[in-house]
C-alpha cells in the first residue's frame, strides 16, 4: 500500500483501496492507495519492507553515502498515477 493523505487522493480522484501507480524515473509500483491525515499532503509513504514487487526501494537512489556506505533508502521523488480498475 501507499499512504496518502485524503486532500492529494482528492487531486488525483482516488479514494481509500484504490489502485494508484507509485512512478518514479527508477521503477512503477502498483499498489492500494491508504488515505490518512497523518500524513502531510505533499508527502506518501510506502513501507519498505516487501520484496518483490512491492519493494518501495526500487524507487530509491541506490547512491551511498561517502562516509557511512549507506544506501538513500528513505527518500526520493515520486509521483502517482491513478490506476483504471480491471
Amino acid at each position: 500500500f501507499v499512504e496518502l493523505h485524503p486532500q492529494l487522493a482528492e487531486r488525483l480522484g482516488v479514494a481509500d483501496g484504490d489502485r494508484v501507480a507509485v512512478v518514479s524515473r527508477r521503477g512503477r509500483t502498483v499498489t492500494p492507495a491508504r488515505l490518512t491525515t497523518a500524513i502531510r499532503p505533499d508527502t506518501v509513504f510506502m513501507p519498505f519492507h516487501w520484496p518483490g514487487e512491492a519493494n518501495a526501494n526500487v524507487h530509491t537512489n541506490p547512491a551511498l553515502d561517502p562516509t557511512s556506505r549507506m544506501p538513500e533508502f528513505k527518500v526520493c521523488a515520486v509521483r502517482l498515477e491513478a490506476v483504471a480498475a480491471a
